[in-house]
């Protein structure tokens, strides 16, 4: 019986312990251009400044539908990483070796933010590539989303 309860304590640390985590996270996001003839621009984005969404969110309901008028000057983040990674194409079709530095290039900040303590939590992509006659443009994006324990 002296067994069970001190289990039972046990278990009931670990859930208070595990509950009380709290985590911080960081996203970086991965645009590679996927526009004919080389044409587009492929880069590796992670922003170095924070926002606070409450600062630029209004609620609208049926008695105050008043439209948010947040500066987007103000929303806008100038303080971010920018790596240069290259464009899925080039004049001569798909470009495979571009697709592979790509690769080594987000592995290598991947492992990076692993070293310092950040934990891959989500990865999150999408593309949009041709629509129809006259549409050149394209991108695959994919977002990375890391946390680590404060």
């Amino acid at each position: 019986m002296k067994k069970l309860l001190f289990l039972g304590l046990a278990l009931l640390s670990i859930n208070v312990s595990i509950a009380q985590d709290t985590y911080e996270y960081q996203i970086v996001t991965v645009v590679e251009s996927i526009v004919p003839n080389g044409l587009g621009r492929s880069r590796m984005i992670t922003a170095n400044e924070t926002r606070d969404y409450k600062e630029f969110t209004s609620t609208r309901t049926g008695e105050d539908d008043k439209r948010n008028k947040s500066d987007r000057g103000d929303i806008r983040v100038k303080g971010f990483d920018e790596t240069k990674l290259l464009n899925f194409f080039n004049l001569g079709g798909i470009r495979f070796q571009n697709i592979a530095a790509n690769d080594a290039l987000v592995m290598s900040k991947i492992n990076t933010m692993a070293s310092e303590g950040w934990e891959l939590a989500f990865v999150n992509s999408g593309v949009e590539g041709y629509a129809g006659k006259g549409d050149k443009n394209g991108i695959y994006i994919t977002r990375y989303t890391f946390k680590r324990k404060k």
